[in-house]
């Protein structure tokens, strides 16, 4: 079933989760561990990160510094497979612009229409430093807007190669990203609106938002992109803080606030104690989001699923 299926279907909020495949050369159990800790809380629909290839560098023997292009976390498309086939729930693999060429998007988006995936969730990607050389007349799609318009065109039939005969259309939801805090690159926050605006209109029919710690600026943001026209689902993105490190790699990371109550609250506690504090804020933003009757919550867990049994023990969810 479709995201937007379940969304308009459902007469309470939607709880989904966000997971990421392991390193390379790793080991699926630990996945396995998590999916089988999170697929009680009845989610509808999970969704599967998708990273490009990085730029690395490795000294030889010689003392030379070789250059190597390496996936650090392969394995999209079987643990999309395993979601949907094992768990019975519907996988949203994650399509990125970042590292790859249209024609090999479109070839990913083939072997998922083949496996009977119906959503995919549309982003750039952040810069892995590699930028895949363009031979034979390939061509890349440069920013979401790019990506989601291949997609829709995918829809309607519309393949890279215009020659082939028959060629059925597909018919992939697709998702977008928000960001309440504006995306790193926007000069501001209502620029970042218009540019959201422009891939719903190139073919999103829902935006899962940035984390934020802060939930006025998510009702903020919404406010803001119903008043320009903006009508798709929103979904709020959180991620429980479970670290001292969290209140300096986050916003690092991702180029938002942490409140400065909660930063007080984690610096000045033991370690051992942070995971309580996040579990205790995140809480309370959803209870406050329930309220709220927003459509969906979506959670960033990764590949820890520890925080979020706490949450939902302290929830009842």
């Amino acid at each position: 079933m479709k995201v937007i299926e379940h969304l308009e279907k459902t007469k309470s909020t939607l709880i989904s989760f966000e997971i990421i495949p392991p390193k390379r050369g790793g080991d699926i159990r630990q996945l396995m561990n998590v999916l089988d800790a999170i697929v009680k809380y009845n989610p509808p629909f999970i969704d599967i990160t998708s990273h490009a290839a990085e730029v690395m560098y490795e000294e030889t023997a010689q003392g030379e510094y070789k250059m190597r292009i390496k996936r650090k976390r392969p394995g999209t498309l079987g643990i999309c497979a395993l979601i949907q086939n094992k768990y019975n729930i519907d996988a949203v693999p994650h399509v990125i612009c970042q590292g790859f060429t249209r024609e090999e998007t479109e070839d990913f988006l083939i072997e998922l229409h083949y496996l009977g995936i119906d959503n995919v969730l549309a982003i750039r990607g952040d810069d892995s430093g590699f930028r895949k050389p363009m031979k034979f007349g390939r061509s890349a799609n440069v920013y979401a807007v790019d990506l989601i318009s291949q997609i829709s065109d995918i829809n309607k039939g519309k393949y890279i190669e215009d020659t082939l005969i028959d060629a059925e259309p597909m018919n992939f939801c697709v998702g977008a990203g928000a960001y309440p805090e504006k995306h790193f690159e926007a000069p501001n926050l209502d620029t970042d609106i218009k540019f959201t605006k422009a891939k719903v209109e190139a073919g999103a029919e829902y935006l899962v938002t940035q984390m934020f710690y802060d939930n006025e600026k998510y009702f903020n943001y919404l406010d803001k992109c119903i008043a320009k026209g903006i009508s798709v689902p929103i979904i709020p993105g959180l991620k429980i803080l479970t670290s001292k490190n969290h209140i300096h790699s986050i916003p690092k990371n991702f180029y938002i606030d942490i409140p400065n109550e909660l930063a007080e609250e984690v610096l000045s506690a033991k370690p051992e104690h942070v995971i309580d504090i996040g579990v205790e804020w995140t809480a309370r933003q959803v209870e406050e989001l329930l309220n709220r009757n927003v459509p969906a919550i979506h959670f960033y867990i990764m590949q820890n699923s520890g925080p979020i049994k706490k949450l939902m023990d302290k929830l009842k969810l």
